[in-house]
C-alpha cells in the first residue's frame, strides 16, 4: 500500500520537495553563527560579509520557490530566465562572502530547474558556464591555485550533470505520461463515437425491417380480412372486422415506431468530446456545447471530433496556454466551432500538418476555417461544417 502511495505522487512534486530539501542542506553551516563569526575575526574579514551572506542565502531561497512553482508549466515566460540569471548571480555572491563550496551546491541544485525552464542545448550550455563561473571564486580562496579552481569547478560539474540527466528524464517521463493520458482520451472518445453510430446503424437497420417485413405482412393481412368480411356472415363477421380493426392498429403503430426510430438517427457527440477532454493534462479546457449536441452525418460526426482532437494537440504542444475554450453551435444550417485559449500566439504562422489536415477535412464537406492569432494574444480557430452538401 505505501509503494503505491508513493508512486501516485505528482513527479513534479517530488521535484519541488527534493530542490527545497538540497536547498535547506546546503544552508546548514548558518546554524553555526557563533563559530562562523569567530572564523570571520580569525580571517580578518568584516563580520558584514556574514550578513551579506545570510541575505543572499534568504533571497535565493525566495527565488529558487519561485521558479519551482512554475515547475512543468509550459507557457514561455522571459522572467524565468532572468530570475535564473538571478539565482546564479546570488550563488556567486554566497561562495564569495563565505569563501566556500556552498555556492557550488546550490549551482547543483539550480541545475535541476535548466531542463524545465529552456530547451535542451540551452539549459546544457547553462549548465557547464554557470560552474566555471565559479573558478574566481575558487581562486581567491588563500592557497588555490587556478588549476586546482578548475578542478573543483570540475567537480561540481560532474554533480551538477546527475541532477541535470536526472530532471530531465523525469520531465521527458512526465511529458510521455501525459502524451500517453492524450492519446488515451483521444481512443476512448473514437470509440464512444464508433460506438454511438454502430448503435444509429442499427437502429436503423431495425426500422427498415420493421417496415420491410412486419409492416408488408401486417397490410397483406389487413388486405385478407377486408376481403374475408365480405365473404363471411353474421356473427363471423363481427369477428373478422374486429380482426382488421386490430391488424390496422398494429400497422400503424408500426409505422409510428419505425419514424420515431428514424426521427432520432442523430449521433451524439457529447459523451466522445467530454470523454476527449478528460485526460488532458496541465490545460484546463471549457468546453460549451448545445443541448444534446449531434448531426445525422457520421463522416461530418467523425471531422467535428478530429478537428477538436487537433485543436487541443497544438494547443497543449505548441501554444502554452493554460486554458482552452472550445465552443459548437448550431447556426443556419452549419455546425459552428470556435476555439481560442490564451497561449503565447504568433505574428508569422506556419499551418503545419494538422490545420492543413483540418482544412481539407472541411474542405470535403464545403466548410471552411479561419485562423487568428498574434504574438502574446493567443490562438483563435473558427470553423464551419454545412450540415447538407450544397450542389
Amino acid at each position: 500500500m505505501r509503494t503505491m502511495q508513493i508512486a501516485q505522487i505528482n513527479h513534479i512534486r517530488l521535484m519541488r520537495y527534493a530542490g527545497l530539501f538540497t536547498y535547506l542542506s546546503a544552508g546548514m553551516p548558518l546554524l553555526r553563527y557563533e563559530s562562523l563569526v569567530t572564523e570571520l575575526l580569525a580571517d580578518q574579514r568584516p563580520l558584514w560579509h556574514l550578513s551579506a551572506w545570510v541575505f543572499c542565502y534568504v533571497v535565493f531561497g525566495i527565488v529558487f520557490w519561485l521558479l519551482l512553482l512554475k515547475l512543468g508549466s509550459r507557457r514561455y515566460v522571459p522572467l524565468k530566465l532572468v530570475l535564473l540569471a538571478v539565482l546564479v548571480a546570488l550563488a556567486v555572491a554566497i561562495g564569495w562572502y563565505s569563501q566556500s563550496g556552498l555556492s557550488a551546491m546550490l549551482l547543483v541544485v539550480q541545475s535541476m530547474l535548466l531542463p524545465w525552464l529552456m530547451p535542451f542545448r540551452v539549459a546544457l550550455i547553462c549548465m557547464v558556464v554557470q560552474n566555471y563561473v565559479l573558478v574566481p571564486v575558487f581562486a581567491s580562496n588563500p592557497g588555490w591555485s587556478i588549476g586546482d579552481a578548475v578542478l573543483q569547478s570540475s567537480l561540481y560539474l560532474g554533480i551538477s550533470a546527475l541532477v541535470f540527466f536526472t530532471s530531465l528524464i523525469a520531465k521527458q517521463q512526465g511529458e510521455a505520461r501525459d502524451e500517453q493520458r492524450r492519446l488515451n482520451s483521444e481512443l476512448r472518445a473514437t470509440r464512444a463515437l464508433l460506438a454511438e453510430s454502430s448503435r444509429i446503424s442499427e437502429r436503423l437497420r431495425i426500422a427498415r425491417e420493421l417496415h420491410d417485413l412486419v409492416g408488408h405482412h401486417l397490410t397483406a393481412l389487413s388486405l385478407n380480412l377486408e376481403v374475408a368480411s365480405h365473404l363471411v356472415q353474421q356473427p363471423a363477421q363481427e369477428h373478422v372486422r374486429k380482426a382488421q380493426s386490430v391488424a390496422k392498429l398494429l400497422l400503424s403503430d408500426v409505422r409510428e415506431v419505425v419514424s420515431q426510430m428514424r426521427e432520432d438517427d442523430r449521433i451524439d457527440l457529447t459523451q466522445a468530446l467530454n470523454t476527449l477532454i478528460e485526460g488532458v493534462p496541465q490545460l484546463d479546457i471549457r468546453l460549451e456545447l448545445p443541448p444534446r449536441f449531434g448531426v445525422d452525418d457520421p463522416h461530418r460526426a467523425q471531422v467535428l471530433l478530429r478537428c477538436a482532437q487537433e485543436i487541443i494537440t497544438n494547443t497543449v504542444r505548441h501554444s502554452g496556454a493554460r486554458t482552452l475554450w472550445l465552443q459548437f453551435e448550431h447556426a443556419d444550417g452549419e455546425v459552428v466551432m470556435h476555439a481560442r485559449d490564451d497561449g503565447r500566439g504568433s505574428d508569422n504562422l506556419k499551418p503545419g500538418n494538422g490545420l492543413v489536415g483540418m482544412r481539407e477535412r472541411l474542405a470535403q464537406f464545403g466548410g471552411r476555417m479561419d485562423i487568428t492569432t498574434a504574438r502574446d494574444r493567443g490562438f483563435s480557430l473558427d470553423a464551419w461544417l454545412p450540415l447538407e452538401t450544397t450542389a
